[in-house]
């Protein structure tokens, strides 16, 4: 069994927020039907990406990197 360095969804995001990737922001914008909120392109693409390389450089297994939202 491997053990992994980050193993809950909110680490995840406490870290991508840590991480002050250029372009993205905590702000929220109006959904696309405008009845709720969602991060815009630019930070939900980052966060990704993110995710994406934790997962490949096995800091987190490939479960979490599916399950984790922002």
């Amino acid at each position: 069994m491997r053990i992994y360095a980050i193993t809950t969804q909110k680490r995840v995001r406490e870290l991508f927020w840590a991480a002050r990737i250029p372009g993205t922001t905590k702000k929220k914008i109006a959904n696309y039907r405008g009845d709720g909120l969602m991060h815009n392109t630019d930070t939900r693409q980052a966060f990704v990406d993110f995710v994406d390389s934790l997962c490949r450089d096995g800091q987190i297994s490939s479960e979490l990197a599916q399950r984790v939202t922002l």
